[in-house]
């Protein structure tokens, strides 16, 4: 007679397979009712793997219970794991951890002040160190190294919250209203390993908002990267809100805000807000423009500094004019956006390529911008599919190394299809 047996089976470590994946996280964020876990998941801290035991030699026990439980391993990514939809389960709230671990004050007393400026100064330290992710390690600060820990950190709070607690540091604000060092966080009580996760808004990425800049912990670690609003999963999930200890502007800029009004500036203009623009202008890279530095008067320096900050956010035509409107002035004044890239080889001011238009690069299209793609992909290392090096008509060639570009911005499906758009082509031209 054919006797059942149940046999526990612990998922690998080092396994990438889907079935010991679920089974990490099941086992890690496996929380307590009362902390929000669901009754469910309380108990499933193991798999239970159902083995038959007539017939199965002891030797072989091992490799058999892997079987049974679908643990199938495969080779290893070609590129790293790095979707653009992270799992990431994260510790539970606890102390911060160390001997790095000092200063911030506690999480019960008032909310420590800070400015968004030194939000994203934080969040950047983490971007730069290439902090690697992990739900059990502490980085030299004390914060854990997950998402939950790297957005304690970026505010500054005295402990490792999670996501079913950071939202009570913070104030419920929408979307509209999202500035840099705020949060876009997404909870779900019902099984937190499912899809929980927390970035830091940067500030917006396209005029239209529908992208902005993510500073975030993820696999394999931290990263700052354009992602669609709220995020890939999720989106309509998510939660903004903004740390109840923010204060505005950057520390000791004197800059505001407040829009002072299109009439403030152009041809004529005399006043102290073009100063006051072209000193923002200068901190987010622009001081090339600028013979003698900033003044009071309105000059082409200021247009063209102006227009080469828009161009970096990836606008055109008249959202690129060279004159500050309102959406211009706030990320200067909050450190929004990204900064003006530096001039290239030919030393000129206005170094952005603008984008074509995508109707260039498609089957059947022979044309200029075609070669200047081809030049450019094997100038930055992604030309390995040329057999006889680039030239002006579109083939496979090109779109395989566009392709190739894409995913090494971490982007997958629709986002890396091999057909530039104008992200695509911004960043390759930086």
């Amino acid at each position: 007679m054919t006797v059942p047996v149940f046999e526990e089976y612990e998922p690998a470590v080092d396994c990438g397979c889907a079935g010991c994946a679920v089974r990490r996280r099941s086992a890690a964020r496996a929380l307590p009712v009362r902390r929000g876990g669901h009754p469910a998941a309380h108990g499933a801290r193991r798999a239970l793997v159902l083995a038959t035991a007539a017939g199965v030699v002891l030797s072989c026990g091992a490799a058999g219970a892997a079987a049974a439980a679908g643990h199938v391993p495969g080779p290893p990514r070609a590129d790293g794991g790095a979707d653009p939809e992270p799992s990431t389960p994260q510790g539970e709230k606890g102390p911060l951890r160390g001997t790095g671990a000092s200063g911030p004050p506690s999480a019960g007393s008032a909310a420590p002040s800070t400015t968004r400026a030194e939000i994203i100064d934080r969040a950047k330290r983490w971007v730069a160190a290439e902090v690697p992710y992990s739900m059990e390690k502490y980085w030299s600060d004390g914060y854990r190294q997950d998402c939950s820990g790297y957005v304690s950190m970026a505010w500054n709070l005295g402990s490792n919250e999670w996501t079913g607690s950071l939202a009570a540091y913070g104030t419920r604000i929408a979307r509209a209203d999202l500035q840099p060092g705020d949060m876009l966080l997404f909870h779900n009580p019902a099984d937190p390993s499912k899809g929980s996760h927390v970035t830091i808004f940067g500030g917006w990425a396209d005029s239209a908002r529908t992208r902005y800049v993510a500073y975030e912990q993820t696999r394999p670690q931290t990263r700052k990267q354009s992602t669609p609003m709220a995020y890939w999963n999720n989106s309509d999930r998510y939660v903004a809100y903004r740390y109840k200890g923010v204060t505005e502007g950057s520390p000791g800029s004197g800059s505001s805000t407040a829009f002072p009004g299109a009439e403030r500036f152009g041809p004529g203009a005399d006043n102290k807000y073009v100063t006051e623009l072209g000193r923002m202008l200068v901190e987010r890279g622009g001081k090339r423009f600028y013979a003698v530095g900033p003044g009071p008067e309105w000059s082409a320096a200021d247009r063209r500094a102006t227009e080469a900050f828009q161009r970096a956010q990836g606008w055109q035509g008249k959202e690129a004019d060279g004159l500050p409107g309102p959406h211009t002035w706030r990320l200067l004044a909050t450190g929004g956006g990204r900064d003006i890239p530096a001039a290239g080889a030919g030393g000129s001011p206005n170094t952005a390529v603008a984008f074509p238009g995508r109707g260039y690069f498609k089957p059947g299209q022979t044309n200029s911008h075609v070669d200047r793609l081809g030049r450019q992909l094997v100038k930055k290392g992604y030309g390995k599919h040329y057999l006889s090096g680039p030239d002006p008509r579109w083939t496979e060639a090109d779109r395989r190394n566009v392709e190739a570009f894409q995913r090494a911005q971490g982007w997958r499906g629709g986002a890396a299809d091999g057909y530039p758009g104008p992200e695509t082509w911004r960043r390759l031209f930086a």
